[in-house]
């Protein structure tokens, strides 16, 4: 399995995250100084009182101070009526610019927990590619063809220690299984299940069936995730490839069980969540239907079906009316591997 590749840090989504702090900021400065412009008003009007009265007092010769005073609070009025319409005006606006930039905030996290949902399901994609490698390569093998072509002790003895060589150096694999023509179990890998699963048929598997149909040289099945009866109900992903003689019949089925659950967990666990969102958010690989694969908290694993509905889409958002944003993106598939329509994606809570 190759390392994991990690997103680089979103620097675009650090400065919109700070928008709507920064408008924030502006509303309390305007109120702070709407508020100080409408205590200095008040002020003004009271002196300019207090001056009017003292004016009556003093008569005739506080006639001039008067016209003054009667001024002053005429411009204190009108400041106080322009102080009320600013704070009416530039509240208005603020309420706008920060619906904006919620709005703003709101899609840079979208795009980039997209761009992480795409970033596990292509990890998983390079992966499955290779075991597509494995499983075409190892069916050519010769021990393998001559098992599938004479079945008997000797062949399969054969076969099953060449497989078995290969599972010490291939650790991401349970068992591999060849099959002879009618599904039956001629060999395997592992030594320890081997009198177990000698002889069993696996002639109904979906995966059997598709293969042993293959004609193409490079042809392969890529199976779906599911609990595998016949090793313990772990969970496997299975690649199948037809088995043949040159230019001849498919006359068996190489069969490899990948370990998914511990691969597979360690692609969403790895993706890079914010240490303050990852208590709200889940990383998760569905398949075509939306059925759970794999998942950061390790629930509903091949039980449980997302509600979200991509709609055609390849890729984008969904929030629900309880404000849970779910980011998603469909398989790109890699190379030769065209993916099953498989999906990343990250639901989170709101915060």
């Amino acid at each position: 399995m190759n390392a994991l590749q990690k997103p680089r840090p979103d620097r675009g989504d650090a400065r919109a995250a700070t928008i709507p702090e920064l408008t924030a900021d502006v509303g309390r400065i305007a109120q702070d100084k709407i508020g100080q412009i409408q205590r200095i008003t008040a002020q003004t009007k009271m002196l300019a009182l207090n001056a009017l009265i003292e004016a009556a007092r003093a008569g005739e010769q506080g006639r001039g101070f008067s016209v003054v005073a009667q001024e002053v609070r005429a411009i204190g009025t009108s400041v106080e009526t322009l102080a009320r319409e600013l704070e009416t005006q530039l509240s208005a606006r603020i309420a706008e610019l920060q619906r904006a930039a919620d709005a703003v905030s709101e899609d840079a996290q979208g795009e980039r927990l997209t761009d992480l949902a795409l970033n596990a399901v292509e990890l998983i994609d390079r992966n499955l590619y290779e075991r597509t490698c494995d499983v075409r390569w190892w069916a050519t093998d010769p021990s393998v063809v001559a098992c599938a072509l004479r079945p008997g002790a000797d062949t399969a003895a054969h076969a099953a220690g060449r497989l078995g060589v290969i599972l010490s150096a291939y650790t991401v694999y349970l068992d591999i299984w060849l099959c002879g023509h009618d599904g039956t179990l001629l060999a395997n890998g592992r030594p320890e299940r081997s009198i177990a699963l000698r002889g069993r048929s696996v002639a109904d598997a979906p995966w059997f069936r598709t293969a042993i149909g293959q004609w193409g040289a490079d042809a392969y099945v890529a199976g779906e995730v599911r609990a595998e009866p016949l090793l313990d109900g772990a969970h496997v992903a299975t690649y199948a490839a037809p088995i043949r003689e040159a230019g001849g019949a498919p006359c068996g089925v190489l069969a490899i069980h990948f370990d998914w659950e511990p691969q597979a967990r360690a692609i969403v666990q790895g993706v890079r969540i914010a240490a303050v969102d990852r208590a709200r958010t889940r990383v998760l690989l569905v398949d075509a239907a939306r059925r759970v694969l794999a998942a950061s908290d390790g629930q509903g694993v091949l039980t449980e079906t997302l509600a979200f509905d991509p709609g055609g889409r390849e890729s984008g958002t969904v929030r629900d009316t309880a404000g849970t944003l779910t980011a998603f993106h469909r398989t790109p598939g890699y190379e030769t591997y065209r993916g099953l329509g498989w999906y990343g994606v990250i639901v989170q809570g709101k915060g």
